[in-house]
């Protein structure tokens, strides 16, 4: 027995290394950015490199507001927020039409998702013409309709399977109670499906958030997202690190934010479709 658990202590004792080693190493480069963002000129190329400023310096991200280029941020908030509040609107009423109503036929649900692995950049010059034509180019509601029609695929496919889990019983249930169609999905339906809705609502905002490809194209001044703006302060001859990790720290906030408020549901949602897959 004293064998036994000396085995199961030293696999436990293993794992938890492993588990702290990979912790470190994906915290590594999030903690040395947040570092070099209150680092000096001097202090970011010092050698040996200082694993922490001596002071914190927040001068960067004076600079970054005072100039405007924290908005954004806000940009990027805006657009990622409004896009995927209404990716996941028509994406659960189109989810619900399939899923009960075989709307399209058994193959409609598999054609839209495809349509979700068209690479942006395929996509993109085409795009630009038709935006400059209806002039969409810069605009808050050109963008938020972009990452709508891309979203919306993977919404669809996402909520189809979370609602095919849903008990048919209890919507028949409400509509016997006097419940209106309407009324089911959003007192029955949604309701059970909370945590897939929460982990396709992150995955939605992430995919807008971090886009560069379409907000480099489609933006110029009024809508640049943060992403576009890192890129300026890359150079020819030197880059801006304390500006590039400022805002870089400023662009991961709402993200942090997003996901601890609805950690629980999102965890559960991955679970629930891992288990259907």
């Amino acid at each position: 027995m004293s064998t036994l658990a000396q085995r199961r202590g030293l696999r436990l004792g293993l794992r938890l290394t492993a588990a702290v080693l990979l912790t470190l190493v994906f915290m590594f480069p999030i903690y040395w950015l947040f570092m070099i963002s209150f680092k000096t000129a001097s202090e970011i190329y010092a050698f040996p490199p200082k694993w922490y400023p001596s002071s914190f310096n927040f001068d960067t991200y004076r600079v970054l507001f005072r100039d405007g280029d924290a908005a954004t941020v806000g940009n990027s908030l805006v657009v990622a927020f409004f896009s995927t509040a209404l990716a996941m609107f028509l994406g659960v009423i189109c989810a619900y039409s399939l899923a009960r109503f075989s709307t399209g036929g058994k193959h409609l649900a598999n054609w839209i998702v495809s349509q979700r692995m068209i690479p942006p950049i395929a996509v993109v010059f085409p795009i630009f013409l038709l935006y400059v034509w209806f002039g969409l180019v810069d605009t808050y509601i050109g963008v938020i309709l972009l990452y709508t029609a891309f979203n919306l695929p993977y919404v669809i496919w996402m909520m189809r399977g979370y609602i095919l889990d849903v008990p048919r019983a209890l919507e028949e249930s409400a509509l016997v109670d006097g419940c209106t169609r309407w009324e089911v999905i959003w007192k029955v339906v949604l309701p059970m499906c909370r945590a897939g809705l929460a982990a396709t609502a992150i995955f939605t905002f992430v995919f807008a958030w971090n886009d560069f490809i379409f907000a480099l194209v489609l933006t110029r001044t009024e809508v640049a997202t943060y992403t576009v703006q890192i890129t300026h302060y890359f150079g020819g001859q030197s880059n801006f690190w304390a500006k590039i990790s400022a805002m870089s720290v400023l662009g991961t906030v709402p993200i942090f934010v997003v996901t601890a408020f609805m950690q629980r549901y999102f965890v559960r949602g991955i679970s629930l479709g891992a288990i259907k897959g």
